[in-house]
């Protein structure tokens, strides 16, 4: 099997489900979105949180991806940064005992927290308090980083630091590492989308996009912003929710459904996990319909429970069903 090592924000996730909308409007967190907020809000964020049940779970995007690639069996590599305190002992801890390999750099900064509060519909929306995540530098990355990396993944939530991001590409590529990226959300393609086309015509040879990321950096509706995105990549994908996926690969389309589930609990993690199924693919060299085949299974499988924690017996089905499918 190939290795991958992802970068991301290394963000704690504290999840709550809300019965009342009304939360949202009081904290000005706009339902489904992700909202970064700064030391002045965070105290009316932590308030209402201790109202409320919470989880706690490792998180980030890219945390994420590698979570599940981790319960695959693929002993993924994260990099990541993190305060010195308790929640960045956690985040550290909590990673090595899934399987990942973490290579946290330390800042001064607290620990970065994404608050997570679930309506009944399913729909999550993030309060995301950066600290140390988002005091990740250039200067803190080495070659050695990138040593056991046949693939770089990194979540497009890094894309503000641009010198960050064309060094990891930078150092990964000098390994011979190929880079995947994921979009991660419509607004931040829309706000600094001449990088994205930089790094997608210059570096990335598997991108990741939902619809509205796809439509945010082409202009267009899926269909044609597959092919646009195939045109700048080696491999596109696009993910169309209940509609299901489509990856273009050499110039072939393909199309698979989305798993039937039949109560949608949190939507947490969809695509982090759906895109952790087709590297697992990549990484074992499978053809793309079962690569989106095990990106759907996963996908399917981490809306039906709060955050992206499954039970192992779980695991044990994805992972036999996995096998099973050739």
């Amino acid at each position: 099997m190939k290795r991958i090592t992802g970068i991301g924000n290394a963000l704690t996730d504290v999840l709550a489900q809300v019965s009342d909308e009304n939360v949202l409007s009081t904290l000005a967190l706009p339902k489904g979105s992700m909202q970064l907020i700064d030391d002045s809000r965070l105290p009316d964020i932590r308030r209402a949180m201790l109202q409320m049940t919470v989880s706690r779970a490792t998180g980030g995007s890219t945390g994420n991806t590698m979570l599940a690639l981790a319960n695959l069996g693929a002993s993924p590599t994260f990099i990541g940064k993190v305060g010195d305190d308790e929640t960045g002992r956690f985040y550290a801890s909590n990673a090595a005992s899934k399987g990942i390999r973490p290579l946290l750099i330390k800042s001064q900064l607290p620990s970065g927290i994404a608050h997570t509060f679930i309506t009944p519909d399913g729909e999550r929306t993030f309060a995301t308090y950066l600290g140390a995540a988002g005091d990740m530098q250039a200067d803190d990355l080495n070659e050695t980083l990138f040593a056991d990396c046949d693939y770089l993944y990194i979540e497009g939530y890094l894309v503000q630091n641009h010198a960050l991001i064309r060094s990891a590409i930078e150092m990964a590529k000098a390994k011979g590492a190929k880079v995947a990226l994921d979009l991660a959300s419509y607004n931040i393609v829309e706000a600094d989308h001449a990088f994205f086309a930089e790094l997608l015509t210059k570096y990335v040879n598997v991108v990741f996009a939902n619809e509205e990321e796809a439509r945010a950096f082409t202009g267009k509706e899926a269909e044609d912003a597959l092919i646009e995105l195939g045109k700048l990549c080696e491999i596109a994908v696009v993910k169309m929710g209940k509609r299901g996926s489509a990856i273009l690969y050499q110039g072939e389309r393909t199309f698979v459904e989305s798993m039937d589930v039949s109560h949608v609990i949190d939507t947490t993690g969809a695509g982090d996990f759906y895109a952790a199924g087709v590297m697992y693919g990549l990484l074992n060299d499978w053809n793309m319909e079962r690569c989106a085949q095990a990106g759907s299974l996963l996908a399917g499988h981490v809306i039906q429970v709060i955050g992206t924690t499954l039970p192992e017996e779980v695991w044990e089905e994805i992972r036999t069903k996995m096998k099973n499918e050739k």
